[in-house]
């Protein structure tokens, strides 16, 4: 589809932010590629000054309608005061030291509590430091050194599951997707040690588990695809991929970081299915570095250091640390199950409301995502795998993110308890709105 307006866009924007492009050249001279994540860069990144409540303001002076949320993160809106008293309590105490504390038991109990597969947890620092745990609980386990991942799903950045992270538009083949190196020198043992498995073809993956079955420790999967735009996989396939699992003594990871703000106990409550590991982060933190492992009692003592110590030593400087503890304690009870409710019932709006603008403008699109999730793809096909999905007109999709940065929208995928019908609107309407003004 012709974007006769993109040029436009990108020249509105970087008017509107000399302030982030002087502050990326002097970035760029410390930071490669002037920051630490995995940022749009083009046509130049924008530098937030401060968030409050469901806004970010740039050191540019623009403020923004924030849809991104820290990726889901801040499930609470930015600054809420109810983690921010907690954080400040917290703080005036010290904000670590060497003995547990407190906070982080009730932490754990509530998510033991609300998390189906949780028998006990373990808290780390981050989602990749999460599922590197759950994968190295499940080796030690089973005594196997094979795990299976599906093609496109990104489970954080460690060696083991950093393979095969950017989906392929190739068909797959009758062998299955191929293990793919994600940079350079990335070990050739890694590739041997890695299954990866076909999103959506329960078929394909029976063949592939069967095949590896003496040598996998586990499957890790989001219950969800958060890169097909958290599209929930077809009726009976993650069922079926816990039945495979159980038939083949495996075992079933979740890597919920993201998907556990789906319902009280995560994805894996809201579909009724349970694995028998789970992977945690985001905002369990209440806004600070968090993420935590846990699962059944037989393979979680193998973290317990008693009686001779554990058989998986895990240490970690800030690992627990009360600051976040007391932050995610804060965050979590204020998070009920009318919250929930009340969240995904406005995910469906807006899913519903941007499928009647695109129908409405006649673009093919889709709109993909479940519970408080959404995500457009430009494309008239169904997305139900990475082939599909690789078919999006990127040039559409940059010219109605930059379009509604122009209008003081950020675009994400996800909401957050400080969302109203009111910008749910103010996020429809704006974008009809760019994308007539971007199709020219």
């Amino acid at each position: 589809m012709a974007v006769v307006g993109l040029q436009n866009e990108i020249e509105r924007f970087q008017a509107r932010t000399p302030r982030s492009q002087e502050m990326q050249a002097e970035a760029v001279k410390w930071l490669p590629g002037g920051n630490s994540r995995g940022l749009n860069q083009d046509p130049n990144p924008v530098f937030i000054e401060r968030g409050e409540g469901h806004y970010l303001y740039d050191v540019d002076g623009n403020k923004y309608l924030d849809f991104v949320l820290n990726a889901s993160s801040m499930i609470m809106g930015h600054a809420n005061p109810i983690a921010v008293e907690a954080i400040s309590d917290q703080a005036e105490r010290g904000t670590g030291w060497v003995g547990p504390n407190e906070a982080a038991v009730r932490l754990a109990r509530i998510l033991c509590e609300r998390v189906p597969s949780l028998d006990k947890v373990r808290f780390v620092n981050s989602g990749t430091e999460a599922t590197l745990n759950a994968v190295r609980a499940a080796r030690a386990f089973t005594g196997r050194h094979k795990i299976a991942k599906f093609e496109g799903a990104y489970h954080g950045s460690h060696e083991y599951v950093q393979v095969s992270v950017k989906g392929s538009p190739d068909p797959v083949g009758p062998d299955g997707p191929a293990a793919k190196s994600e940079f350079p020198g990335q070990p050739p043992s890694i590739l041997q040690d890695v299954v990866i498995l076909p999103w959506n073809d329960l078929e394909g993956c029976e063949r592939a588990l069967r095949r590896n079955a003496d040598d996998l420790a586990c499957v890790i999967i989001e219950p969800v695809a958060s890169t097909l735009g958290y599209a929930p996989g077809r009726p009976g396939f993650l069922e079926g991929i816990r039945d495979l699992t159980t038939q083949l003594d495996m075992l079933l990871v979740f890597d919920e970081v993201q998907t556990l703000r789906m319902a009280p106990g995560g994805a894996q409550e809201l579909l009724g299915v349970v694995p028998d590991l789970t992977a945690m982060g985001k905002f369990i933190g209440g806004g600070l570095p968090a993420g935590a492992f846990g699962g059944r009692d037989d393979i979680m003592a193998l973290y317990d250091p008693r009686d001779g110590g554990p058989v998986i030593a895990h240490a970690g400087t800030f690992n627990a640390n009360p600051l976040t503890m007391a932050a995610g304690e804060a965050t979590m009870l204020h998070l009920t199950p009318d919250v929930y409710d009340r969240l995904n019932g406005l995910g469906e709006m807006i899913r519903a409301k941007l499928r009647a603008v695109f129908d409405e403008l006649d673009i093919p699109a889709q709109i993909t995502g479940i519970a408080s999730f959404f995500s457009i793809h430009f494309n008239s096909e169904e997305i139900t795998d990475h082939e599909v999905a690789s078919r999006d007109d990127g040039e559409l999709r940059k010219a109605l993110g930059l379009g509604l940065l122009n209008e003081g929208i950020m675009l994400g995928s996800t909401i957050c308890t400080l969302t109203t019908e009111s910008e749910v609107d103010e996020l429809v309407d704006t974008t009809r709105r760019v994308v007539q003004r971007v199709r020219g």
